[in-house]
């Protein structure tokens, strides 16, 4: 496991000036592989965001060392406070809490699409597109019983797989990771910091409210509901950003002309 991480650290990246794709399809946008440490980043992020387990308790020595050789400030804060938390709780109170707090928990989902969807018909679509990233790259994705836009899948699909599409799908989604650490940090719950290190590892800068990213959006109920009723004013629906919409450089929704209304 060492030697892998390692060789994750050594892996080279150029960033590239995105050219707006003939479908636009903000899937196929080409915002490059990163830093040589984003894979880093998003495999451990990966790691530490899944079902809490003894396995991941086992490996925490060995993750805090490489995030402090990334010298990402927010990722080894991160990993800290996930050990912090395996050591002060017992197993099944952790497992107890994540289901909580992550699974049930609109406020915390882990699942991109159900920003920008909900629980509506049009979510078939959302999923149909990560299955196919998947497929366009040749590997064989086993699920583990988990929808394909289940964010730790999507970061370990970056890490190790094809970091210029997982990283093309992490910013047509960006205004979903935005809500999500927002989220997480005003409810000052343990994976903020990991998903902060993530957001800065992709084009733009982050809002620092959640009134920031709905100048993305014309926010409503969806508009075929599937046996969930959203609360007035819930911040899902969110549109991607389409490849227009993308600037580098830019603060995300930080202009109302730049924002989208889908």
């Amino acid at each position: 496991m060492a030697g892998f991480f390692s060789k994750l650290l050594k892996r080279n990246a150029a960033e590239v000036e995105p050219a707006t794709p003939p479908s636009g399809d903000p899937f196929d946008m080409d915002w490059g592989s990163g830093q040589p440490t984003d894979a880093v980043v998003y495999q451990l992020t990966s790691v530490l965001m899944r079902y809490p387990t003894e396995e991941t308790r086992a490996l925490l020595p060995e993750l805090t060392v490489l995030a402090e050789e990334t010298g990402n400030d927010y990722l080894v804060r991160g990993v800290a406070r996930i050990k912090n938390w395996y050591e002060a709780s017992e197993l099944d109170a952790m497992q107890a809490e994540y289901v909580q707090e992550y699974d049930l928990s609109r406020r915390h989902a882990f699942h991109l699409s159900y920003w920008t969807e909900g629980d509506t018909r049009r979510r078939g679509e959302a999923l149909a597109r990560f299955k196919q990233m998947y497929r366009d790259s040749g590997m064989v994705t086993t699920l583990h019983g988990e929808l394909p836009d289940y964010l730790p899948m999507v970061l370990e699909f970056t890490a190790l797989v094809d970091a210029r599409a997982g990283r093309a799908a992490l910013q047509a989604y960006r205004p979903s990771l935005e809500l999500l650490r927002l989220a997480l940090r005003d409810d000052n719950l343990p994976y903020y910091e990991l998903i902060e290190a993530v957001c800065q590892t992709l084009p733009g800068v982050s809002p620092e409210t959640q009134a920031d990213v709905q100048k993305l959006v014309a926010a409503g109920p969806p508009a075929e509901a599937v046996g969930l009723a959203l609360a007035p004013g819930d911040p899902r629906l969110l549109p991607l950003l389409l490849p227009h919409e993308q600037t580098p450089g830019a603060t995300i929704g930080a202009d109302h002309k730049n924002g989208a209304t889908l």
